[in-house]
């Protein structure tokens, strides 16, 4: 066992049964979530590369079976209905539907909490990366035993001058308050165990959730590790994650979580 969770320091443990696994067997299952608003114009191609990645997946032996779960964050486009087709036509993909919106961090704990698979992937719908990059992250995962792969970006210039200063501002801020030593914090390629995810509780309802999950994983003994994909800025839809709404959630909920996370930084080994 993990020391942090052996002293008896973190309320919420990790199990470990997944490490009576060893590095050549195949997991199980496996979900691609995906949450999603007003994404019409790609969410038929998002859920297409799913089912390619995951033949792949299957294929290389890294996991026996896949699914696709998208959530709906009360969009006021076709989304919904775009995905209750491709639900009704493929038993793999499941859809759930908020009555209101619930930004992302509300979304990712639906999703979260939803999945079934022994390790999930969540990313964005636009997709920013080729999703078959899930194949080496999958297999880093399993090689160094690892409870949460982080992806970081090799190129962000396609992103503009902004969003290159705003996030290269907030890494450098959380990690220096939070320890997270990690490159890319809030960049949508997380591939977790599904454990780490049901005994993790999480509270943020913005895109501060990123950094949340990774604080209370960590100070619970996970294992994170990093490497760099390619990035494909969004070419269709809108991103709202540099907007000042977006940029205040975060901020507010890094001023009421922070009593509480910080404590956990300092007492991880």
């Amino acid at each position: 066992m993990r020391r942090g969770a052996a002293e008896g320091r973190y309320p919420w443990p990790l199990p470990e049964a997944h490490r009576t696994m060893t590095p050549t067997e195949r997991f199980p299952s496996f979900t691609f979530f995906f949450p999603a608003w007003n994404e019409e114009a790609i969410i038929e191609r998002t859920v297409a590369a799913a089912h390619e990645a995951g033949r792949a997946l299957v294929a290389e032996g890294e996991i026996e079976d896949y699914d696709v779960l998208v959530v709906d964050d009360c969009s006021t486009d076709r989304t919904g209905e775009i995905l209750d087709g491709l639900a009704a036509a493929d038993p793999r993909v499941r859809v759930i539907h908020h009555d209101r919106n619930r930004k992302l961090g509300g979304t990712l704990k639906t999703g979260f909490a939803a999945a079934e698979g022994a390790v999930v992937l969540y990313t964005d719908a636009d997709l920013p990366f080729d999703l078959l990059d899930v194949v080496k992250a999958m297999r880093l995962l399993r090689l160094y035993e690892a409870d949460i792969v982080s992806a970081y970006r090799h190129d962000r210039t396609g992103e503009g001058l902004r969003r290159i200063v705003y996030s290269y501002a907030y890494n450098t801020m959380v990690n220096t308050l939070f320890k997270l030593r990690l490159r890319d914090v809030n960049f949508a390629f997380k591939l977790v165990r599904r454990d780490v995810l049901r005994s993790t509780p999480l509270q943020s309802e913005g895109s501060f959730i990123d950094v949340e999950l990774l604080c209370r994983a960590k100070a619970a003994g996970a294992t994170v590790i990093q490497f760099g994909v390619d990035y494909f800025p969004r070419t269709r839809g809108v991103s709202t994650l540099s907007s000042f709404g977006v940029i205040r959630t975060i901020l507010s909920e890094l001023r009421t979580l922070y009593p509480e996370l910080r404590p956990l930084t300092r007492t991880r080994t």
